[in-house]
């Protein structure tokens, strides 16, 4: 049991985040790809697995409480509003001067980038340009092009794919769905996992 097993349909950008756990590894993300499919759990997986001293098992208390978003290491930043203002900005970029509590790794996750105002990416930015050792910066967005220039520039960019319908059926079989249902869902769902498990 891994904590890479709901990233469906997603195997090259797994491949590139397990490498980056195995040492080829970078202070800044970013995940891109259309709604439903998988970013945040992309993100989440990825910052288990930098917890982890196996490199994701998903069966150790690293994995469990970063997945659940409780790993004293992992702050998640998400917002129902239009955008992320630069006051809660600066309060995150200062968590991520703080050294982690544990010996692996400040995981600074921000599931909407492309929400960012002005002057919170011009705070984001600064911490970019001079991260502190053992801090990781996963940034969220729909595509690329959706988060500032400056930003993207000093990330290093993994795609995220609508997973074809065979991939969503055959994730919703292992759950326990009939196939016939699980095929109806995949369908209608268009590829998102999250609609699909609905």
């Amino acid at each position: 049991m891994s904590v890479w097993r709901g990233l469906v349909g997603q195997e090259a950008a797994v491949a590139t985040l397990q490498r980056a756990v195995a040492g080829d590894m970078t202070h800044a993300w970013l995940l891109t790809g259309p709604p439903g499919s998988g970013r945040s759990n992309a993100a989440m997986a990825f910052a288990a697995a930098l917890q982890c001293a196996d490199g994701g098992c998903g069966e150790c208390q690293a994995c469990h409480t970063a997945l659940q978003g409780s790993h004293r290491d992992v702050s998640i930043t998400r917002t129902e509003l239009l955008s992320i203002g630069v006051s809660g900005m600066r309060d995150l970029v200062l968590r991520a001067a703080l050294r982690p509590s544990g010996d692996r790794w400040q995981v600074m996750i921000v599931e909407d980038a492309d929400r960012l105002t002005e002057q919170a990416g011009d705070a984001l930015l600064k911490a970019l340009e001079e991260p502190p050792p053992r801090t990781v910066w996963i940034l969220c967005a729909p595509s690329v092009e959706d988060v500032l220039p400056t930003i993207r520039s000093r990330t290093r960019h993994v795609v995220l794919a609508t997973p074809s319908a065979q991939a969503v059926t055959d994730f919703l079989v292992g759950l326990g769905v009939d196939r016939a249902r699980a095929a109806y869902a995949a369908r209608a769902s268009q590829g998102h996992i999250g609609r699909a498990k609905a």
